[in-house]
C-alpha cells in the first residue's frame, strides 16, 4: 500500500509492507503526527491507537528511509539516520526517492500528515 506523506509544503511517498501493523495503521488514515527529533537519527511521535504486533519479530535494524513503529512508546518513526537493533522496533515500510535526506534537514519538530 502507498502512502502520502506531507510535512509543511513538502510531500513524499512511502510503500507499507503488508502485516497486521501496517493493516491497523492504514486504519487510523488519514492521520496528523507532531513528531520530535530523537537522537538525531529519527523523528518519533505518537499514535492514536496501537498498532498489531502479529507476526512481528521482537525487533528490528531499520534502515535510513524506512518507516516504523517502536511499540513500548505507540509511536510513528521516520528513520532518516542510522538505527541500529533495538527491541520494540518494527519495520512498517519504506519512504522513496530522497525523503529521508529532505527530513533530515528538517529541524527540532515536525507535523505530520499522512493519507492514502
Amino acid at each position: 500500500m502507498r502512502i502520502q506523506i506531507t510535512i509543511g509544503d513538502q510531500h513524499f511517498q512511502a510503500t507499507l509492507d503488508v502485516s497486521a501493523a501496517t493493516r491497523d495503521l492504514a486504519a487510523q488514515l488519514p492521520l496528523t503526527v507532531e513528531m520530535s527529533d530523537h537522537g538525531g537519527v529519527e523523528k518519533t511521535g505518537p499514535l492514536p491507537s496501537p498498532l498489531s504486533l502479529d507476526g512481528q519479530p521482537a525487533g528490528a535494524d531499520p534502515d535510513v528511509g524506512d518507516v516504523g513503529y517502536y511499540a513500548p512508546g505507540n509511536d510513528l518513526v521516520l528513520y532518516y539516520g542510522d538505527q541500529s537493533y533495538y527491541d520494540g522496533i518494527v519495520v512498517l515500510g519504506r519512504m522513496h526517492d530522497d525523503a529521508a535526506e529532505r527530513i533530515a534537514n528538517m529541524d527540532g519538530s515536525i507535523t505530520v500528515q499522512l493519507q492514502r
